[in-house]
């Protein structure tokens, strides 16, 4: 297969695999990725699994067409990847390696001493084909400590190593989402930090094309794999939805089980997905339990501890650092209870977990008691889904004001063609006989012209999951120039203007009845028309912004004044009077000198 002009697909399928790593159940088999850069010195980037010898040895030959190689580039030393290097230095024996130190170290374990020819690059390294420059790129722990990445600046191509690939044969059609997802999680998912870092680098680059070393070519669409990866390295929640992972003995913690998702599906639950941890697959529910936002385990106590399944399925996602997720318990137990307890404790180390108020906790059999704990389980789990409703949404909720402290929001609005929204720290309201609240906005902002335009907008009180991209996207850009909702699905309040799906614990729709012009910023005086309640979680004031949202800048070897909001800096002697901050449009107030 051709992926460029000068770069050719030469790897392999396998078929034969029932369990990937001896653990990872792939029905439609797996795929080895290797490629060939041809300019005027070739290339070959990583080889197969050894039970792909021949097969891979004939790709090559045929994408050679008669030359021979010049470089066998090294990313990864897994097996899956480099298993074949020995047999293509018997085949290629003037050939030399290229790999990070630790790979030679790695290959010498595996292989002995092959005596091939050795380059040893260092991260950042660029490597010459003629045309064609290579820059390796060092990403260590994603998901072996010698991991690199290598990026083409010619044809805009990453060759990102274990990245981006998924379950599945080239040779099979099938959705990218639910395979890579599993794949991640289950090989990648306990290294979300390293693979934020490497995200981070990559964002530097222009990339049109990605090429792993397993699934398919990526050419089409990257800014949905990009922004998949950073949703699961970072645990942020992909989908709404509720989780159910159980295990039952005689059938009466299933029944229990199978009640809540009644209740959850009747709330108006987006997704219920239930996994009997008896009988699924496990990396299935793993996947599951990391996609949606909400988590229920249910299960018994078994000589003094967790039935053996749930124990393990915990133990998996605990292991892969499970975090910022919301997790019910639901107990049975005859004479000694402690299921409920135990899990708990088993996610002593995990990072924002929020626990459910509810514990249903069963002594045998179901019971009428135990009826009344599962409505209130579901009423807590399903709060925010009937907030957003149309249909069951409290729409006068008034305690939504009690949200109202000096935070930060999203005020959205419409221009009549298109949404619009802007992050604001000024609201406030004013009176109580009628709800009135007050909301300041910049002058300069476009927010402030079409506020002034129709009358009307929301404002939507982020809560402390913000992450700094909900800031990125709605604080340094501008709404005359930028759809900001290019990547949201909207919903609506009855305005007709969008609320935030996701990252708000309540929101307001204001009518304006007055307005007052402060000079460099006009103050809108509003009714509130519609209010609701979303979800208990805390309103994000500016000092946890400050504190734990924004990235702290690299300050070291910096000289200049340095944006408090969004960490710009501005590298010279003096800040200029009456500067504005390029990204967050913050003036010189908001500056503070860096001190070496």
């Amino acid at each position: 297969m051709q992926v460029t002009k000068d770069i050719i697909y030469v790897g392999v399928n396998d078929h034969k695999v029932d369990l990937f790593e001896g653990q990872y159940i792939v029905p439609n088999g797996m795929a080895y990725n290797s490629y060939v850069i041809k300019d005027e010195k070739i290339a070959v980037m990583d080889t197969v699994d050894i039970g792909f010898t021949h097969e891979w040895l004939d790709n090559l030959e045929n994408a050679l067409d008669g030359k021979k190689p010049d470089y066998l580039i090294i990313q990864h030393m897994e097996p899956d990847h480099a298993g074949n290097i020995a047999n293509f230095m018997r085949a290629y024996p003037d050939t030399t390696v290229v790999a990070n130190e630790k790979t030679f170290a790695m290959m010498d374990n595996f292989f002995g001493d092959l005596g091939q020819k050795r380059k040893v690059v260092e991260n950042g390294e660029t490597l010459s084909l003629g045309k064609h420059q290579l820059t390796f790129v060092f990403a260590p722990m994603v998901h072996w400590p010698e991991v690199m990445v290598t990026y083409d600046s010619t044809d805009k191509v990453l060759f990102s190593a274990d990245g981006f690939g998924k379950f599945g044969a080239n040779d099979v059609e099938e959705e990218w989402d639910c395979e890579a997802r599993r794949y991640y999680i289950g090989i990648v998912g306990k290294y979300g930090k390293q693979v934020q870092a490497l995200l981070k680098k990559a964002a530097g680059l222009d990339i049109q094309v990605i090429c792993p070393t397993h699934g398919p070519v990526l050419k089409e669409n990257l800014g949905h794999y990009l922004s998949l990866y950073d949703t699961w390295s970072s645990y942020a929640v992909e989908s709404d939805g509720i989780v159910i992972a159980y295990t039952s003995i005689y059938g009466n913690t299933k029944k229990a089980v199978e009640l809540l998702a009644d209740r959850l599906r009747q709330r108006g639950c987006p997704k219920v997905v239930v996994h009997d941890l008896a009988r699924c697959d496990i990396h299935e529910a793993i996947e599951d339990a990391f996609r949606y936002g909400k988590l229920v385990l249910a299960t018994t106590t078994y000589n003094a501890e967790l039935f053996p399944y749930m124990r393990t399925f915990i133990t998996h996602l605990t292991e892969r650092n499970y975090q910022k997720r919301t997790i019910g318990l639901i107990e049975n137990g005859t004479w000694a209870p402690l299921a409920a307890k135990i899990m708990k404790e088993s996610f002593a180390a995990s990072k924002d977990i929020t626990w459910l108020d509810t514990t249903v906790h069963i002594k045998s059999a179901v019971k009428p008691e135990n009826y009344e704990e599962l409505d209130r389980m579901a009423d807590e789990l399903c709060k925010d889904y009937i907030a957003r409703s149309d249909t069951l949404a409290n729409k006068n909720d008034l305690t939504a004001l009690f949200r109202i402290e000096y935070g930060l929001y999203v005020v959205t609005c419409n221009d009549g063609k298109k949404d619009n929204g802007l992050i604001v720290n000024t609201v406030i309201q004013v009176t109580n006989e009628p709800n009135r609240v007050a909301v300041t906005i910049n002058k300069e902002n476009y927010s402030h012209h079409v506020i002034k335009q129709t009358g009307k907008m929301n404002a939507n009180c982020l809560s402390v999951t913000a992450p700094f991209q909900v800031f990125e996207t709605f604080g340094f850009q501008s709404g005359r120039t930028v759809n900001k909702f290019e990547n949201c699905e909207p919903l609506r309040s009855d305005n007709g203007l969008i609320f935030l799906p996701k990252h708000i614990n309540a929101f307001l729709s204001l009518e304006v009845i007055n307005y007052v012009d402060l000079g460099t910023h006009g103050m809108f005086i509003c009714d509130v028309t519609e209010a609701r309640v979303i979800n208990d979680r805390d309103t994000m004031s500016y000092s946890y912004y400050m504190e734990n949202v924004k990235p702290k800048p690299e300050l070291e070897g910096k000289t200049g004044y340095v944006c408090k909001v969004c960490g710009f800096i501005y590298e010279g002697e003096e800040l200029p009077e009456g500067y504005v901050c390029p990204l967050c449009k913050h003036g010189p107030v908001d500056f503070e000198k860096i001190e070496g």
